[in-house]
């Protein structure tokens, strides 16, 4: 799943760990997040989206599928 979280968070001039705490996860996870190596759960997913203001599908879409 490809995400525009890190460029969100720059916008607002939030560290890594700043949005960490926002959210209530470790940094490790934000940056985990921020590279495509994990998918949020869909509550925290949910928190993201209340956090920036917009919708889930505003921060994340699916990866191309290769068929």
């Amino acid at each position: 799943m490809r995400n525009d979280l890190a460029s969100r968070r720059s916008e607002r001039g939030w560290s890594q760990a700043e949005l960490a705490a926002r959210l209530g996860v470790s940094r490790q996870t934000v940056i985990s997040i921020e590279r495509g190596r994990f998918d949020p759960s869909l509550p925290l997913a949910f928190s993201i989206a209340e956090v920036f203001g917009c919708t889930i599908e505003d921060v994340f879409t699916p990866a191309a599928r290769s068929e």
